[in-house]
């Protein structure tokens, strides 16, 4: 195994991330020293996958406070409320971003009567601990969910839920890596996920780099490979999952949880509890993100679609809780996931 990947880093008073966007040609980080570049990185896509961004926008408000350390309390204040509406105003789907603000903002007013130096570096320690609770949880979700594959399991997922959209070790790729670590025989298939090509770039990066066989393929074909019984078991992640089971993952995920079903091929959503939002009832309130036409009328340097051409561009879709055979969390599976059973896990 190579070293685990740090998608995010604390070096010298700043934080570094990995750019994600010019992987898999170039492996480099780029830094960040206030909560504009961040949410800069967010919105940008430098930094992606829910749970990372969540960690991303938490070091975010710790930038922006150690740089306002020797400020008056009256501009720290001020300063700092900017820092949280700038980086919730980054991106809209993924519901770490929020959950992450929140907690920020949480200890911030509890510590609000300290001296401003202190609160800064409060938050900045916050800020790690969200970082490290983030690999601990994706490890014992990982556990729970590694069970459930089959020694030789053939694995389809797509987009990436690895250690790149985390702070390590993965969600949907944390299972896969846990089954790994346990002795078992795992095989992923890995959709190219249009049009960021996340799976292409970086789910098949990921598995290379670990040794973990992929096979890479074009999203229209996961149809024909069920179909041929070469699929065993489709695992992804999320960015948001509403209190009734919806799941929001990036577009295309709804089609292949339809051909899941109509295959009997078991769909699985890997997630943290800071994923699911029980203040939204269903999928139909989740955000959905639309990004860019040029994402969807080429790739870098290269354009192939006719100039003038309409473009929608969706970044996620909605899959329904009937059509998911299970969440899988850190504190357990939850099969069939419904509002009862969702709710019980933070009971």
């Amino acid at each position: 195994m190579t070293q685990p990947v740090q998608t995010l880093r604390w070096r010298a008073g700043l934080l570094e991330m990995i750019d994600q966007r010019v992987l898999p040609a170039r492996f480099e980080y780029l830094c960040y020293a206030n909560a504009a570049q961040v949410a800069q990185g967010i919105r940008s896509m430098v930094v992606r996958g829910a749970p990372a961004i969540g960690c991303a926008a938490a070091y975010g408000v710790a930038l922006e406070a150690l740089t306002l350390r020797l400020a008056s309390p009256e501009c720290f204040t001020a300063g700092l409320q900017d820092a949280f509406e700038v980086l919730a105003a980054s991106r809209p789907t993924a519901v770490n971003l929020f959950w992450a603000l929140k907690r920020m903002r949480a200890l911030w007013e509890a510590h609000r009567h300290a001296a401003v130096p202190a609160i800064a570096e409060r938050l900045l320690e916050e800020a790690h601990e969200i970082s490290a609770e983030d690999v601990r949880i994706n490890r014992a979700l990982g556990v729970h969910g590694a069970a459930l594959l089959s020694d030789g399991a053939r694995v389809l997922t797509h987009c990436n839920a690895g250690a790149l959209a985390t702070a390590g070790h993965g969600t949907a790729l944390g299972v896969i890596r846990s089954a790994v670590e346990a002795g078992k025989r795992i095989a992923v298939i890995a959709d190219e996920t249009r049009p960021f090509l996340q799976g292409a770039r970086l789910t098949a990066w990921e598995m290379v780099q670990e040794r973990i066989p992929v096979t890479l393929i074009t999203d229209n074909m996961a149809g024909h490979l069920m179909r041929c019984a070469e699929v065993d078991a489709v695992i992804v992640g999320t960015d948001r999952v509403a209190a009734n089971g919806d799941v929001a993952n990036k577009i295309g995920t709804y089609m292949v949880a339809v051909l899941a079903q109509r295959h009997g091929i078991p769909f699985y959503v890997a997630c943290p509890l800071s994923t699911i939002d029980l203040a939204l009832a269903d999928g139909n309130a989740i955000p959905i993100e639309e990004r860019a036409a040029d994402e969807v009328t080429g790739f870098r340097d290269c354009q192939w679609a006719a100039p003038g051409v309409q473009v929608r561009n969706p970044a996620f879709d909605i899959t329904p809780a009937e059509l998911v055979t299970a969440l899988i969390t850190e504190k357990g599976v939850v099969r069939q996931p419904d509002r009862a059973r969702i709710a019980a896990l933070f009971n």
